[in-house]
């Protein structure tokens, strides 16, 4: 039976593909990929038809990809991947088994990755903490931002929507002081841009760059992504390595 494959595809990079989804990709005549994912992948897309998912309506996609998934396995290169914030969960729950998915590297991953940060340390961030201020906004009866940021806490906002200047105060009130933070805008893509400072700067550092696609009549995705946490600019020296060596990865038997 020909599946429908749902591929995380990180945030955009084709290198950021696994294995098992490269081959799987490799295999499907059609793939649905959002923009700018067409254009990222291209070369792995060649001879493939190509659509993206979002020309349809939820009802047309479904039908366009039963009547293609009857003669072929279909396939979908996810953003990121399934884990947060993914517009296809609808789509995967009406096909039911008919849908695999597939693991990808996550923006979150690849974020960290490019800083070279654990978001979570000893003794300094014991909570990672996902969220979007607009999610926050449309859900009722859900925490502030304000009430989420705090010492101690690393978080990872997705899909903002505020003026970076209001961002930065909520989190500030959390946080009770300046803390690090970064900026990563279409990372993994053309025209990817990182900035990072902390609160005391980070509006000066960004100036008029319109990140979070406030000033888009059309309203698309910005594709950045904000990290905020003491983690961002700890450091670790071989103390916990040593203690954990002592008390958690040794074994003895007397």
């Amino acid at each position: 039976m020909p599946h429908v494959y749902f591929i995380g595809a990180g945030p955009g990079d084709p290198e950021h593909l696994t294995l098992k989804g490269a081959r799987l990709l490799a295999a499907c005549a059609t793939v649905f990929a959002p923009t700018p994912f067409e254009q990222t992948f291209t070369g792995l897309l060649g001879g493939k038809t190509v659509l993206s998912p979002f020309d349809f309506y939820f009802q047309q996609l479904l039908e366009k990809v039963e009547t293609l998934r009857r003669q072929e396995d279909v396939a979908f290169l996810v953003p990121g991947d399934l884990t947060f914030y993914s517009p296809f969960q609808g789509l995967i729950d009406a096909l039911g088994e008919r849908a695999m998915v597939i693991p990808g590297v996550g923006t979150a991953n690849a974020a960290a990755a490019y800083l070279k940060k654990t978001l979570d340390l000893p003794k300094i961030c014991s909570r990672t903490v996902i969220t979007s201020p607009r999610t926050l906004a449309e859900t009722p009866h859900a925490p502030t931002l304000g009430q989420l940021a705090a010492p101690g806490v690393t978080l990872l906002i997705y899909m903002n929507h505020l003026p970076l200047a209001e961002l930065v105060a909520q989190l500030r009130q959390g946080y009770g002081k300046s803390v690090p933070i970064a900026i990563l805008h279409r990372l993994g893509l053309p025209g990817q841009e990182v900035v990072t400072g902390s609160f005391d700067d980070i509006v000066a550092r960004v100036g008029e760059r319109d990140f979070f696609g406030l000033a888009d009549p059309a309203k698309r995705p910005a594709l950045t992504l904000v990290i905020t946490g003491e983690s961002l600019d700890a450091t670790i020296d071989g103390s916990w390595w040593d203690w954990r060596r002592e008390n958690v990865w040794t074994f003895r038997n007397d």
